[in-house]
């Protein structure tokens, strides 16, 4: 997680620079932008300094999301490969045989696999299923950690967009004031900068939402792989207890 935060940081720096760098020459016309440099003018025309702020947002919410799309893909496991081995290892070498399988196999299904092994040979089948529901809880909760802090920022974008819009707002009321005019060029640039800056935090919401929903599917799916094979796994401890 550190690791994915400073790489992203890094990026955030870069593009800060980059910005900086436009924003000292501002040579090309608009017909020769790119989208790139199109992107940067827009960023320092909504305020740098207000603008990073849902830059901040995008990059934190990015860093959890691509760690926890890491550890969910880490954590998926061939189930029914699992499940025939566990099976066939408890037919041949019995509960420590079983156990050895789920050394060697990585992701949430086989852990909790060998919290149920490991006790049927000496409190039975009950405390073995009871030691699987339990330790699924613990890894459905490793599965959806971080998670809250995503959909804070998926919110948190918009929101500081809308106060840009009402700061810009303000700004072009101001002008109106001082200037005792309503001309289109007194208000103008607080317009634009209030509209920018919603652009931009819907533009970091529906990026991060985007994530969001793969992720939660992700958890789903692994969820429901967990619970099926938790199933088969007491269904086999039952017939080698017979």
């Amino acid at each position: 997680m550190k690791k994915v935060v400073n790489v992203l940081s890094v990026t955030g720096f870069m593009f800060f620079g980059a910005i900086q760098s436009t924003f000292a020459q501002e040579v090309a016309s608009e017909e020769s932008r790119t989208f790139h440099q199109e992107l940067k003018l827009r960023f320092i025309e909504g305020s740098p300094g207000f603008m990073g702020i849902v830059l901040v947002a995008l990059i934190l919410g990015l860093a959890i999301a691509i760690e926890r799309i890491i550890y969910l893909n880490m954590a998926s496991t061939n189930t029914k490969k699992l499940v025939a081995s566990v099976d066939d290892a408890l037919s041949s070498g019995g509960v420590e045989a079983a156990k050895e399988v789920c050394r060697n196999s990585k992701g949430p299904v086989a852990s909790i696999f060998y919290q149920g092994l490991d006790r049927v040979d000496s409190e039975g089948v009950e405390a073995a299923e009871k030691a699987v529901v339990s330790y699924g809880g613990v890894q459905m909760g490793l599965l959806e950690k971080n998670i809250s802090w995503l959909s804070l920022f998926i919110a948190l974008a918009p929101m500081l967009g809308f106060m840009g819009t009402v700061i810009g707002m303000i700004d072009a009321f101001d002008r109106i004031a001082v200037a005792n005019d309503i001309s289109p060029a007194v208000v103008a640039g607080g317009i634009k900068v209030a509209l920018l800056t919603t652009v931009f935090g819907l533009i970091v919401a529906i990026i991060l939402q985007i994530f969001y929903n793969y992720i939660v599917s992700k958890i789903d799916s692994i969820v429901n792989n967990m619970e099926d094979s938790s199933i088969q796994l007491i269904d086999l401890l039952v017939k080698y207890k017979k």
